[in-house]
Protein backbone atom coordinates (compact mmCIF):
# COMPACT_ATOMS: atom_id res chain seq x y z
CA UNK A 1 0.00 0.00 0.00
CA UNK A 2 1.38 3.66 -0.92
CA UNK A 3 1.67 5.20 2.50
CA UNK A 4 1.86 9.27 2.49
CA UNK A 5 2.93 11.75 5.27
CA UNK A 6 0.68 14.11 6.05
CA UNK A 7 -0.20 15.91 9.70
CA UNK A 8 -2.24 19.39 9.65
CA UNK A 9 0.56 21.23 11.18
CA UNK A 10 1.77 21.01 7.42
CA UNK A 11 -0.86 23.45 6.52
CA UNK A 12 0.27 26.30 9.35
CA UNK A 13 -1.19 29.89 9.46
CA UNK A 14 1.72 31.99 8.39
CA UNK A 15 1.67 35.84 7.50
CA UNK A 16 -0.64 37.15 4.51
CA UNK A 17 2.49 37.76 2.55
CA UNK A 18 4.29 34.34 3.29
CA UNK A 19 1.09 32.48 3.02
CA UNK A 20 0.80 31.25 -0.57
CA UNK A 21 0.94 28.78 -1.70
CA UNK A 22 0.13 26.58 1.72
CA UNK A 23 -2.90 25.87 0.95
CA UNK A 24 -2.12 22.79 -0.61
CA UNK A 25 -1.07 20.62 1.70
CA UNK A 26 -5.15 20.50 2.75
CA UNK A 27 -6.30 20.73 -0.81
CA UNK A 28 -3.96 17.89 -2.05
CA UNK A 29 -4.63 14.91 0.49
CA UNK A 30 -8.91 16.26 -0.11
CA UNK A 31 -8.30 15.77 -4.14
CA UNK A 32 -6.71 12.30 -3.80
CA UNK A 33 -9.21 11.12 -1.27
CA UNK A 34 -12.35 12.37 -3.83
CA UNK A 35 -10.88 11.11 -6.76
CA UNK A 36 -10.52 7.84 -4.98
CA UNK A 37 -6.65 7.77 -5.97
CA UNK A 38 -6.01 7.35 -2.64
CA UNK A 39 -8.23 6.52 1.17
CA UNK A 40 -7.77 7.68 4.59
CA UNK A 41 -5.72 4.02 5.39
CA UNK A 42 -2.99 5.67 2.75
CA UNK A 43 -2.01 8.48 5.10
CA UNK A 44 -0.05 8.28 8.31
CA UNK A 45 0.86 11.00 10.91
CA UNK A 46 4.65 11.76 11.52
CA UNK A 47 5.52 13.12 14.79
CA UNK A 48 8.31 15.36 16.35
CA UNK A 49 11.03 12.87 16.56
CA UNK A 50 13.93 12.40 18.76
CA UNK A 51 16.76 15.36 18.28
CA UNK A 52 19.31 12.89 17.86
CA UNK A 53 18.00 12.33 14.41
CA UNK A 54 18.59 15.95 13.62
CA UNK A 55 22.40 15.55 14.86
CA UNK A 56 23.30 13.17 11.77
CA UNK A 57 22.91 16.17 9.64
CA UNK A 58 22.81 19.26 11.03
CA UNK A 59 25.35 20.84 14.11
CA UNK A 60 23.83 20.92 17.34
CA UNK A 61 24.36 24.36 18.08
CA UNK A 62 22.50 25.40 15.03
CA UNK A 63 19.86 22.76 15.87
CA UNK A 64 19.54 24.60 19.61
CA UNK A 65 19.60 28.09 18.59
CA UNK A 66 16.51 27.31 16.07
CA UNK A 67 14.83 25.56 18.69
CA UNK A 68 14.80 28.22 21.10
CA UNK A 69 14.55 30.84 18.59
CA UNK A 70 18.13 32.64 19.32
CA UNK A 71 19.32 32.80 15.35
CA UNK A 72 20.57 36.14 14.71
CA UNK A 73 18.24 38.62 12.95
CA UNK A 74 20.64 37.97 9.67
CA UNK A 75 20.26 34.29 9.65
CA UNK A 76 16.19 34.55 10.54
CA UNK A 77 16.29 36.76 7.31
CA UNK A 78 18.23 34.09 5.60
CA UNK A 79 15.37 31.77 5.99
CA UNK A 80 12.78 34.02 5.13
CA UNK A 81 9.67 33.25 7.59
CA UNK A 82 9.55 34.95 10.96
CA UNK A 83 10.64 32.34 13.62
CA UNK A 84 7.38 30.39 15.91
CA UNK A 85 7.81 27.88 18.27
CA UNK A 86 4.88 25.93 15.88
CA UNK A 87 6.59 26.64 12.63
CA UNK A 88 9.72 25.15 13.74
CA UNK A 89 7.32 22.32 15.43
CA UNK A 90 6.15 22.06 11.72
CA UNK A 91 10.07 21.17 9.97
CA UNK A 92 11.23 18.47 12.91
CA UNK A 93 7.38 16.40 11.63
CA UNK A 94 8.39 16.85 7.96
CA UNK A 95 11.90 15.63 8.89
CA UNK A 96 9.95 12.40 10.84
CA UNK A 97 7.11 11.99 7.54
CA UNK A 98 10.23 11.55 5.63
CA UNK A 99 11.83 9.20 7.89
CA UNK A 100 8.68 7.36 8.34
CA UNK A 101 7.79 6.90 4.76
CA UNK A 102 11.57 5.89 3.77
CA UNK A 103 11.27 2.80 5.74
CA UNK A 104 7.97 2.54 4.18
CA UNK A 105 9.79 2.86 0.62
CA UNK A 106 11.58 -0.12 1.51
CA UNK A 107 8.88 -2.30 2.68
CA UNK A 108 6.63 -1.30 -0.42
CA UNK A 109 8.73 0.26 -3.23
CA UNK A 110 7.67 3.57 -3.00
CA UNK A 111 6.38 6.41 -0.37
CA UNK A 112 6.04 9.82 -0.47
CA UNK A 113 5.65 12.95 1.68
CA UNK A 114 2.94 15.51 1.13
CA UNK A 115 5.60 18.32 2.30
CA UNK A 116 9.18 17.75 2.45
CA UNK A 117 11.70 19.22 0.00
CA UNK A 118 13.61 21.47 2.30
CA UNK A 119 16.95 21.32 0.13
CA UNK A 120 18.19 24.74 1.29
CA UNK A 121 19.40 23.58 4.43
CA UNK A 122 22.59 23.76 5.34
CA UNK A 123 24.43 21.91 8.16
CA UNK A 124 24.73 24.97 10.58
CA UNK A 125 22.08 27.27 8.78
CA UNK A 126 18.70 27.55 6.66
CA UNK A 127 17.98 29.57 3.69
CA UNK A 128 15.22 29.47 1.04
CA UNK A 129 12.18 28.98 3.62
CA UNK A 130 14.27 25.67 4.74
CA UNK A 131 15.46 25.24 8.00
CA UNK A 132 16.38 21.45 8.72
CA UNK A 133 16.90 18.84 5.90
CA UNK A 134 14.54 16.54 5.51
CA UNK A 135 16.01 14.22 2.91
CA UNK A 136 19.14 14.61 3.97
CA UNK A 137 18.46 13.52 7.80
CA UNK A 138 16.12 10.52 6.46
CA UNK A 139 19.01 9.54 4.28
CA UNK A 140 21.39 9.70 7.54
CA UNK A 141 18.56 7.71 9.25
CA UNK A 142 18.28 4.59 7.15
CA UNK A 143 22.12 4.41 6.59
CA UNK A 144 22.46 4.48 10.46
CA UNK A 145 20.12 1.93 10.91
CA UNK A 146 21.83 -0.54 8.43
CA UNK A 147 18.93 -0.68 6.08
CA UNK A 148 20.08 0.87 3.22
CA UNK A 149 24.08 1.88 2.05
CA UNK A 150 24.17 3.69 -1.34
CA UNK A 151 21.30 6.69 -1.99
CA UNK A 152 21.20 8.68 -4.72
CA UNK A 153 19.60 12.18 -4.67
CA UNK A 154 17.17 13.34 -7.54
CA UNK A 155 16.40 16.86 -6.86
CA UNK A 156 14.50 18.13 -9.89
CA UNK A 157 13.34 21.17 -7.77
CA UNK A 158 13.74 24.26 -10.29
CA UNK A 159 15.79 25.91 -7.41
CA UNK A 160 19.15 23.89 -6.61
CA UNK A 161 19.61 21.37 -3.77
CA UNK A 162 22.31 23.51 -2.27
CA UNK A 163 21.87 22.83 1.21
CA UNK A 164 21.59 18.82 0.32
CA UNK A 165 24.74 19.60 -1.85
CA UNK A 166 26.77 21.10 1.00
CA UNK A 167 25.72 18.18 3.68
CA UNK A 168 26.91 15.20 1.57
CA UNK A 169 29.85 16.77 -0.15
CA UNK A 170 32.72 14.36 -0.20
CA UNK A 171 30.58 11.46 1.19
CA UNK A 172 30.57 9.10 -1.78
CA UNK A 173 27.96 6.99 0.17
CA UNK A 174 25.62 9.53 -0.91
CA UNK A 175 25.44 10.80 -4.79
CA UNK A 176 23.49 13.85 -5.46
CA UNK A 177 22.01 14.92 -8.26
CA UNK A 178 20.28 18.64 -9.39
CA UNK A 179 18.76 19.52 -12.04
CA UNK A 180 17.67 22.95 -11.98
CA UNK A 181 17.17 26.00 -13.51
CA UNK A 182 20.45 27.79 -14.44
CA UNK A 183 19.30 31.88 -13.14
CA UNK A 184 17.07 30.50 -10.73
CA UNK A 185 17.66 30.84 -6.87
CA UNK A 186 19.85 30.40 -5.37
CA UNK A 187 22.21 32.91 -7.03
CA UNK A 188 25.04 31.25 -5.48
CA UNK A 189 25.35 27.31 -6.21
CA UNK A 190 27.01 25.09 -4.46
CA UNK A 191 28.74 21.83 -6.44
CA UNK A 192 26.19 18.81 -6.50
CA UNK A 193 27.84 15.25 -7.49
CA UNK A 194 26.25 16.23 -10.79
CA UNK A 195 24.19 19.73 -11.28
CA UNK A 196 22.65 19.93 -14.36
CA UNK A 197 21.72 23.40 -14.63
CA UNK A 198 19.39 24.69 -17.69
CA UNK A 199 18.43 27.72 -19.78
CA UNK A 200 15.33 30.08 -19.18
CA UNK A 201 12.14 28.87 -20.42
CA UNK A 202 13.65 25.04 -21.32
CA UNK A 203 10.66 22.99 -22.19
CA UNK A 204 9.00 19.59 -22.56
CA UNK A 205 11.17 17.81 -25.71
CA UNK A 206 14.53 18.95 -24.01
CA UNK A 207 14.22 19.29 -20.27
CA UNK A 208 12.57 15.33 -20.85
CA UNK A 209 15.64 14.39 -23.20
CA UNK A 210 18.28 15.39 -20.57
CA UNK A 211 16.19 13.79 -17.78
CA UNK A 212 16.50 10.60 -20.13
CA UNK A 213 19.64 10.22 -20.79
CA UNK A 214 21.33 10.71 -17.32
CA UNK A 215 19.51 9.23 -15.05
CA UNK A 216 19.58 6.19 -15.99
CA UNK A 217 23.07 6.10 -16.60
CA UNK A 218 23.34 7.62 -13.04
CA UNK A 219 22.26 4.66 -11.44
CA UNK A 220 23.94 1.91 -13.94
CA UNK A 221 26.87 4.10 -12.59
CA UNK A 222 26.43 4.61 -9.00
CA UNK A 223 24.43 1.46 -8.04
CA UNK A 224 22.11 2.58 -5.39
CA UNK A 225 20.35 0.67 -3.17
CA UNK A 226 17.97 3.64 -2.61
CA UNK A 227 16.30 6.58 -4.32
CA UNK A 228 15.26 10.12 -2.72
CA UNK A 229 13.50 11.82 -5.42
CA UNK A 230 12.34 15.73 -5.24
CA UNK A 231 9.49 16.24 -7.14
CA UNK A 232 8.97 20.12 -7.34
CA UNK A 233 6.60 21.26 -9.42
CA UNK A 234 7.92 24.61 -9.76
CA UNK A 235 9.53 23.81 -12.90
CA UNK A 236 6.49 24.70 -14.29
CA UNK A 237 5.81 27.48 -17.12
CA UNK A 238 2.80 29.28 -15.25
CA UNK A 239 5.45 29.17 -11.93
CA UNK A 240 5.77 32.58 -10.51
CA UNK A 241 9.50 31.79 -8.99
CA UNK A 242 10.61 29.42 -11.73
CA UNK A 243 12.65 30.23 -14.87
CA UNK A 244 11.74 26.85 -16.59
CA UNK A 245 8.57 25.78 -19.11
CA UNK A 246 7.47 22.91 -18.33
CA UNK A 247 3.88 22.32 -19.10
CA UNK A 248 1.49 20.12 -16.89
CA UNK A 249 1.66 17.00 -18.75
CA UNK A 250 5.82 17.78 -19.34
CA UNK A 251 5.93 17.49 -15.89
CA UNK A 252 3.71 14.82 -15.86
CA UNK A 253 6.48 12.68 -17.96
CA UNK A 254 8.79 13.41 -16.07
CA UNK A 255 7.37 11.61 -12.68
CA UNK A 256 6.33 8.84 -14.83
CA UNK A 257 10.35 8.37 -15.90
CA UNK A 258 11.88 8.93 -12.37
CA UNK A 259 9.21 6.71 -10.93
CA UNK A 260 9.27 3.93 -14.04
CA UNK A 261 13.16 3.66 -14.01
CA UNK A 262 13.63 3.44 -10.36
CA UNK A 263 10.23 0.60 -10.58
CA UNK A 264 12.41 -1.01 -13.15
CA UNK A 265 15.64 -1.39 -11.31
CA UNK A 266 13.93 -2.64 -8.19
CA UNK A 267 14.78 0.69 -6.36
CA UNK A 268 12.93 2.08 -3.31
CA UNK A 269 12.24 5.58 -3.79
CA UNK A 270 10.91 8.26 -1.22
CA UNK A 271 9.86 11.23 -2.75
CA UNK A 272 9.07 14.74 -0.74
CA UNK A 273 6.49 17.07 -2.79
CA UNK A 274 8.83 20.65 -3.24
CA UNK A 275 8.26 23.58 -4.59
CA UNK A 276 5.12 25.03 -6.53
CA UNK A 277 4.13 28.26 -6.98
CA UNK A 278 1.73 28.99 -9.96
CA UNK A 279 -0.55 31.67 -9.91
CA UNK A 280 -3.39 29.18 -9.41
CA UNK A 281 -3.38 26.49 -6.82
CA UNK A 282 -5.60 24.31 -8.62
CA UNK A 283 -2.82 24.16 -11.11
CA UNK A 284 -0.15 23.27 -8.25
CA UNK A 285 -2.33 20.63 -6.83
CA UNK A 286 -2.96 19.10 -10.05
CA UNK A 287 0.32 19.04 -10.80
CA UNK A 288 1.11 17.39 -7.35
CA UNK A 289 -1.48 15.01 -7.50
CA UNK A 290 -0.40 13.71 -11.01
CA UNK A 291 3.27 12.20 -8.71
CA UNK A 292 0.97 10.41 -6.46
CA UNK A 293 -1.65 9.07 -8.97
CA UNK A 294 1.54 7.84 -10.82
CA UNK A 295 3.03 5.71 -8.10
CA UNK A 296 -0.11 4.18 -7.44
CA UNK A 297 -0.13 2.82 -11.18
CA UNK A 298 3.24 2.60 -11.61
CA UNK A 299 4.28 0.53 -8.24
CA UNK A 300 0.67 -0.79 -6.97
Amino acid sequence: MLKIAHHEIYNHPLPDKHRFPMDKYDLLPQQLLYEGTCIEDNFFEPEIPNNKHFFSVHDPEYFFDLLNITLSKKEERKIGFPLTEQLIAREMVIADGTMKASEFALANGVAMNIAGGTHHAFTNSGEGFCMLNDQAIGARYMQKKGLVKKILIVDLDVHQGNGTAEIFRGDDSVFTFSMHGKTNYPFHKETSDLDIPLENETRDEAYLSILKEILPKLIQQEKPDFVYYLSGVDVLESDKLGKLSLSLEGCKQRDTFVLQTCYDNNLPVMCSMGGGYSENIKVIVEAHANTFRLAQEIFF
